[in-house]
């Protein structure tokens, strides 16, 4: 018997999409025939280098933490405390920055077998903002597998956590709840290849951080498709008992997961501060929200990293254009919900997502 209903939500599901595709179209065709106009200058901004290069800039913190709630969720642990984890390390990565000199001075460190070897701040900022985004996921791989507490409430209390915390830690420390400006990260220029036309400048001229998910998304896709650890990580959040049987802990695959959740988050919140922003955190507006855009990324994308790299570089090559859109005679709280209305479309065509089987269940070693 045919679900009539289904085939309604199909239906309007394809609809949304053409219209959607149709809207592109209409605009790109428009620009090339005029290009003097509104669609004209629309197409010349989207195109143009600055757009890509920023697009690319503000994807690094989406992309990281939709690869963290990848390998959460499909372990079994849904993570919507991703937001949460990014505000924190954004906050912290500014902080031990300031602390250990504003990015101005170098600290040295002493290696075995090297010696004394000198490290940038801003890269010891960077690590301690991972850290303190791991230690959070840390807490809340405890509190939801060990104590059994409800995934989406815990997710929830971690970003109203991080929430509170991170303002009220730069209300102690600066009297406010923002912080300073501290040096950022340098480009990396690529040599030869950061000379090609176009592209050159765009993906071998770039912030650390950038090259950083531009390998991060293809070596996530190899570990969990491809490695024994990853496909671990697939049974757990399928079939925990079958995982369970085989003798692999499913409670260690799962805190493996969502620490790694932690990790990523981490470099994707300090690095929205210290490597993509202006080095310093604004109160609870510096993340805004990527953190959630990266759970509909990764929902959207089918639990797949290329596909959440796909879907985060949609919303924020949006973001970038809505940036440049200003002066068009448009209202510009008109254009800036460019992306958010998108994310909505999005949310709508997402239908075809296999959700793991096991996601939001807690599992206890040896049950029926």
């Amino acid at each position: 018997m045919i679900d009539r209903s289904a085939l309604d939500r199909e239906t309007i599901r394809y609809a949304l999409a053409g219209a959607a595709g149709g809207l592109v179209v209409l605009v790109a065709i428009g620009g090339l025939i005029f290009p003097g106009s509104i669609a004209g200058i629309v197409l010349n901004r989207a195109v143009s280098q600055s757009t890509v290069s920023s697009a690319l800039r503000l994807s690094v913190p989406i992309v990281f933490a939709a690869l963290g709630g990848i390998f959460a969720e499909k372990s079994g642990v849904i993570n919507i405390g991703l937001e949460g984890l990014l505000i924190i390390a954004a906050f912290v990565g500014v902080l031990a920055t300031d602390m250990l000199g504003a990015g101005q001075a170098l600290v040295s460190v002493v290696v075995p077998g090297l010696g004394t070897v000198p490290i940038g701040n801003i890269w010891l900022g960077f690590a301690a903002g991972i850290l303190s985004s791991t230690l959070l996921a840390l807490l809340f791989a405890v509190v939801c597998i060990e104590f059994k507490a409800d995934q989406i409430i815990a997710g929830l209390a971690v970003w109203l956590i991080a929430l509170g915390l991170a303002p009220f830690g730069a209300k102690v420390v600066y009297n406010r709840p923002n912080t300073p400006s501290v040096g950022t990260f340098d480009n990396w220029t690529v040599p030869l290849l950061s000379e090609i036309p176009y592209f050159g400048d765009v993906l071998f001229n770039a912030s650390p951080t950038v090259f950083m998910m531009l390998f991060a998304v293809p070596i996530s896709w190899y570990a969990l498709f491809r490695t024994p650890f990853g496909r671990w990580v697939r049974a757990s959040g399928e079939n925990p008992k079958a995982l369970d049987t085989a003798g692999v802990s499913v409670r260690r695959v799962r805190y493996s997961a969502v620490l790694l959740s932690g990790v990523l988050s981490g470099i994707g919140g300090a690095g929205l501060t210290l490597g993509t922003g202006t080095g310093n955190f604004v109160g609870g507006g510096t993340v805004n929200g990527r953190g959630f855009i990266a759970i509909v990324a990764y929902l959207f994308g089918n639990y797949n990293p290329f596909g959440a790299f796909g879907a985060s570089m949609l919303f924020s090559t949006l973001d970038a254009l809505q940036l440049r859109l200003h002066g068009l005679g448009v209202p510009s709280s008109l254009i800036q919900t460019i992306p958010y209305v998108t994310v909505i479309i999005v949310l709508a065509l997402v239908g075809r997502t296999q959700i793991p089987e096991a996601a939001g269940e807690y599992y206890e070693s040896g049950e029926e």
